[in-house]
């Protein structure tokens, strides 16, 4: 067994060990919707970074392409998630920069997918 096997042999571990953690995540997480008897909107786009990790998951582990956008939109959500959760605490200037932050990692997915179509 050479050292790059041991190495790759290593990450689809962890990537099963990380898939697993996701859905056991997602499980309670569905869990506490069941016990609060409603879904909000917050809800519904930490669902969504799951199931995002998810398929980022399955894409490392098939060795799908350019990996680079997955990690990027899971960001996005991310960032969206939190100006939901946070608006109305938040000061104004900090909800600009976080949805700065989304045209700017929106503007790097579109240049990404410009550079795979012109390869």
């Amino acid at each position: 067994m050479t050292v790059k096997q041991l190495i790759d042999g290593t990450e689809k571990v962890f990537l099963v060990v990380i898939a697993v953690f996701t859905v056991i995540a997602m499980g309670q997480e569905m869990f506490q919707l069941y016990v609060r008897g409603k879904v909000a909107l917050e809800d519904l786009l930490l669902m969504f970074i799951f199931a995002e990790v998810l398929g980022m998951l399955g894409a490392f582990y098939a060795r799908l392409g350019n990996l680079i956008t997955l990690p990027l939109f899971i960001a996005m959500t991310a960032l969206s998630r939190l100006i939901v959760l946070q608006s109305k605490e938040t000061d104004p200037i900090v909800l600009v920069y976080q949805s700065g932050a989304i045209l700017f990692i929106a503007a790097a997915c579109w240049v990404v997918s410009r550079m795979r179509t012109t390869q």
